[in-house]
């Protein structure tokens, strides 16, 4: 499993060295639309209730998507992702796709040099 600090949204990481790019790796996870959900966010937000389970779902999604990029990511044999970036977007039918790209790379220590 790729460890949490070894996915940067840099194209480096500052004390490791770049071994090998296995290229780009991705993931991505859909939050469907609920009618009813969305019909109490909208009384939620004209009273002025922070709408919370909007907030749940779209860290649930983003969640689920980094989960799916960092297994396509290991499964490639990589051991760090840089350059990762998320896209979101509204479908036709109302759902939320979330998609997470970055780069997938075997990752090692850099070398100390003694001064």
């Amino acid at each position: 499993m790729i460890a949490p600090e070894a996915v940067v949204t840099f194209e480096r990481l500052d004390g490791f060295r770049i071994v090998k790019s296995f290229g780009l790796a991705s993931g991505e996870a859909i939050c469907p639309r609920s009618l009813l959900r969305s019909t109490f966010r909208s009384i939620g937000a004209f009273i002025g209730i922070a709408p919370l389970d909007f907030l749940t779902d779209a860290e649930r999604a983003r969640s689920d998507c980094l989960s799916a990029l960092l297994a396509s990511a290991s499964r490639l044999g990589a051991n760090g992702v840089v350059g990762l970036q998320f896209e979101a977007r509204e479908e036709l039918d109302g759902s939320t796709r979330v998609f997470a790209f970055g780069e997938a790379v075997l990752l090692e220590p850099e070398p100390h040099t003694l001064r």
